[in-house]
């Protein structure tokens, strides 16, 4: 017999763990808040940030033969150009060709997975806000056009985000672990389009990086040629949201801080002052999953069971591993949906974890640690050492963005790498010091007993 599946959530980690759940047989329906976005006028501008599509992302998506149709939606980025005061510079991703990222609109990949998911048989619901979850069956109510419905299913997947109602409902009578935290500073999305000239206004096939400790700013490439600039600012303070209201204090902040936003953007100042700001959250919760005597069960994926800041670069690709690493738990247990659930959570939760600490810290080096000529020698001697040696040294970024390496092990490895150069790059100071101390001594000589300079 069949066995149904509902989906929470028709986003990107909804949509495509919808295709492998239609692939491995279930018959799968997916509950949706919000409209259709293929419908004409619907897009998700102003508060969606870009995507960069890495190495996790690329395997989710070619295991649902997706990714080569893809291909024409995205822009390489084989680096990042920072906008330093004094100029450009140009900082590569990796040294290997594939070592690169994929610029995405989330709409356009959004589109393509719900297409995928309905030609592959899945049906879904748009309008319809989740009012209950009932974990005994498990059943979800839903508020639709048509007024509340029950949907029952074998598997549920809450896929609906970091605010989940899913979530919410799931730790409901239960002894549930849940750390919300927002970051102080929020985002507005702005659009550097293209030159009247109808090319680039910059270089396209990069990630644009304007580091500030009082503002930062990130812009994807766009398949037409324009970017989408992110501005990223504390939500309070003078040179904050709360501070930066009027146009000639836009404009002025804009020439200070990011001067050549001018002229990238003619007219930032009115899409600044057009944009609320949006919050960036970050969540841990367990347990992801609850299931019945009877071998059916919930389970939450995506930003529901681990939204990230987006610092790193990883929520989606994240998500999308998460899809793919539930598909092999469901294919090693075809009949013990109880302990498939259980694999996929005990696979993935420590390094879900792991990457919210990564995508912390990641927001600091892009806001403070790109200007700093330290920080850059070492980022160098990183990359030189993994040339020399390609497989015994790799730097963590291309662990967590070229590799599949689970981000607990990535990190793990590239302490061990930096307390080993931190060892020899001391070693190496000690013997410059000792060989200075020698020559120094050898340049002044010694007096024999007889009063004659020996040297």
């Amino acid at each position: 017999m069949s066995r149904h599946a509902l989906v929470v959530g028709s986003g990107l980690a909804g949509s495509l763990t919808a295709v492998y759940l239609a692939r491995r047989g279930y018959l799968v329906r997916v509950l949706e808040r919000r409209g259709d976005p293929r419908a004409p006028g619907v897009r998700e501008e102003g508060r969606s940030i870009n995507l960069g599509l890495s190495q996790r992302g690329i395997v989710a998506l070619r295991e649902i033969g997706l990714l080569e149709r893809l291909a024409p939606l995205t822009v390489p980025m084989r680096g990042r150009v920072v906008h330093l005061p004094d100029g450009l510079r140009f900082q590569p991703y990796g040294l290997a060709e594939d070592q690169i990222l994929h610029s995405v609109l989330r709409h356009d990949l959004n589109v393509a997975l719900v297409d995928e998911a309905e030609r592959r048989g899945v049906e879904f619901l748009w309008g319809h806000r989740v009012t209950a979850v009932d974990r005994a069956k498990p059943a979800v109510t839903a508020l639709g056009p048509d007024g509340e419905e029950v949907h029952t299913a074998d598997l549920v997947i809450g896929a609906d985000g970091a605010f989940s109602a899913v979530r919410g409902h799931l730790g409901r009578g239960r002894r549930v672990d849940l750390h919300q935290e927002f970051l102080e500073w929020g985002y507005k999305e702005l659009l550097i389009p293209v030159g009247d000239d109808g090319r680039p206004r910059t270089e396209l096939r990069a990630l644009h990086v304007w580091p500030g400790d009082d503002g930062l700013i990130v812009a994807h490439p766009n398949a037409d040629g324009s970017l989408t600039a992110t501005v990223f600012l504390p939500f309070d303070g003078e040179h904050g949201f709360a501070g930066l209201t009027e146009p000639g204090r836009v404009r002025d902040f804009f020439a200070r801080r990011f001067p050549d936003t001018l002229t990238l953007i003619p007219d930032v100042v009115e899409q600044f002052l057009d944009h609320e700001p949006a919050s960036l959250v970050t969540v841990r919760t367990s347990p992801w999953h609850s299931t019945t005597d009877e071998g059916r069960g919930i389970v939450l994926i995506g930003d529901a069971a681990h939204a990230v800041y987006p610092f790193f670069g990883q929520g989606m690709n994240a998500a999308f591993e998460d899809c793919s690493t539930l598909d092999r738990c469901l294919a090693a247990h075809p009949h013990d949906l109880p302990r498939a659930l259980a694999a996929f959570e005990a696979a993935r939760k420590p390094h879900t974890d792991v990457l919210a600490e990564l995508s912390e810290r990641n927001f600091v080096e892009l806001r403070d640690k790109l200007r700093s000529p330290l920080f850059l020698v070492r980022k160098k001697v990183d990359l030189a050492l993994h040339r020399l040696f390609p497989r015994k040294w790799v730097p963590l970024y291309t662990l967590i963005a070229h590799t599949t390496v689970p981000y607990g092990d990535a990190l793990a490895r590239a302490r061990r790498q930096d307390r080993l150069l931190d060892t020899a790059l001391a070693a190496t100071a000690t013997l410059a010091g000792a060989t200075l101390a020698g020559l120094v001594v050898r340049s002044r000589g010694t007096r024999s007993p007889g009063g004659r300079k020996v040297t």
